[in-house]
């Protein structure tokens, strides 16, 4: 008797914990809404102000795995939510640790779809480990404004 007790209770707590883990982590229509806002934010405040504030590590446009970056259509950083040491990088050749061209790709299917998700690895910040990560993104003018969820 003592045992399933035991085993109830842990279940219980198992199965209170799981939403608090799962909140944790963005979700892909978090990642979607944070980019239509932000798109919204460009067109309305201007690329060098949006950008500016998208930069900011923990601001506003930041929440928990969930950021925004910028990239111009020549594969150049123009905005990153979780690592501005990145912006005004030329990263065309960038590639995740599966030798997957990420940069070049998401430029690309920026010019031939406008809207998309992309899938590679990349560095979690709230982890500090290379994860599998969908990215959406958004053409807007010569750029692809984006944010993504770790899977």
């Amino acid at each position: 008797m003592k045992f399933k007790v035991t085993m109830a209770a842990l279940a219980l707590l198992v199965g209170a914990a799981l939403p608090a883990i799962s909140a944790e982590k963005a979700t892909k229509a978090e990642a979607t809404a944070i980019v239509a806002k932000a798109v919204a934010y460009v067109k309305s405040a201007g690329p060098e102000k949006a950008y500016a504030e998208f930069s900011v590590k923990g601001g506003k446009w930041t929440d928990r795995d969930l950021y925004v970056v910028v990239y111009g259509l020549d594969g150049k950083v123009l905005a990153h939510g979780s690592n501005a040491k990145l912006i005004g990088k030329m990263l065309i050749d960038a590639q995740d640790v599966d030798g997957v061209y990420y940069v070049k790709d998401r430029v690309n299917l920026a010019k031939t779809k406008g809207t998309f998700w992309q899938d590679y690895k990349f560095v979690n910040p709230t982890t500090k480990k290379i994860q599998p990560k969908q990215m959406y993104c958004e053409r807007v003018g010569e750029t692809a404004v984006c944010a993504g969820v770790y899977v």
